[in-house]
């Protein structure tokens, strides 16, 4: 049975399945200096809230960034982590892997021919860790990726417990989880802020969690109650973040 091995890079902590993990590691190392040496040449591509234009001769990595940031208006440093993902998972299966699953801090890309279960953490909300997705090959490859108002470092703007999108674009799908994550402050928002992310191109469809309220929109994959007993010791997150709630 395949297992899933752990890579740390500076601030950031992956979960990665694949039969060339060497090739996985190789394109994090890689794309992480590509493109730390892209945001020295264009600081405001690192702080910006908003799309930003590229120089002419950006790297792939800023690319994808980029047009994810332009399809759901946040800055592009939100689409960070999903690309990332995807980019290692390609250059693996680019190498000759059978299977490759790379998650970075809740961002995931799945590429398999097995079914993959994925569960959902929602903090203190009444859903908790109770649910996942089960994946059927068929669905494959897929990204899943998600944010909360209330864990990790990263800024938000909502108070969202959950948001969980998914595309086949990790780019796209992590830039809308954090859209998504902005706009949910109360459960009334739920609703509004489903129909904002199903009308994104692209968009495969989407999760949102706050306090006990629940709602999906799109063709979602089958969920499933999580049976995992040790899932939240599983959960991969920046080292800067604090304790789960």
């Amino acid at each position: 049975m395949a297992r899933y091995q752990t890579f740390r890079l500076k601030d950031s902590n992956f979960r990665i399945r694949s039969d060339r993990f060497g090739d996985v590691v190789a394109a994090i190392q890689r794309e992480r200096a590509v493109l730390e040496a892209y945001l020295a040449r264009q600081p405001e591509f690192r702080t910006s809230l908003v799309p930003v234009g590229l120089l002419p001769d950006a790297p792939e990595i800023a690319r994808r960034m980029a047009q994810a940031a332009s399809r759901t208006g946040v800055g592009p440093m939100a689409a960070v982590a999903g690309t990332i993902a995807q980019l290692a998972a390609e250059a693996a299966l680019q190498a000759g892997a059978a299977e490759a699953i790379v998650e970075n801090g809740g961002d995931i890309y799945l590429a398999s021919s097995e079914e993959v279960r994925v569960a959902l953490y929602a903090g203190q909300s009444p859903i908790g860790s109770s649910l996942a997705f089960a994946v059927p090959p068929e669905r494959l490859p897929l990204a899943i990726c998600s944010s909360s108002s209330r864990m990790g470092h990263s800024l938000s703007l909502g108070d969202c417990d959950l948001a969980t999108v998914v595309a086949t674009d990790a780019s796209l799908a992590d830039a809308a989880a954090t859209l998504a994550a902005n706009l949910v402050r109360t459960p009334a928002d739920i609703d509004p802020t489903l129909s904002t992310i199903g009308a994104i191109p692209g968009i495969v469809g989407a999760l949102l969690v706050k306090d006990d309220r629940v709602g999906l929109v799109g063709d979602l994959p089958p969920l499933v109650r999580n049976t995992d007993a040790g899932s939240q010791g599983k959960i991969t997150r920046d080292r800067r973040a604090g304790p789960l709630p």
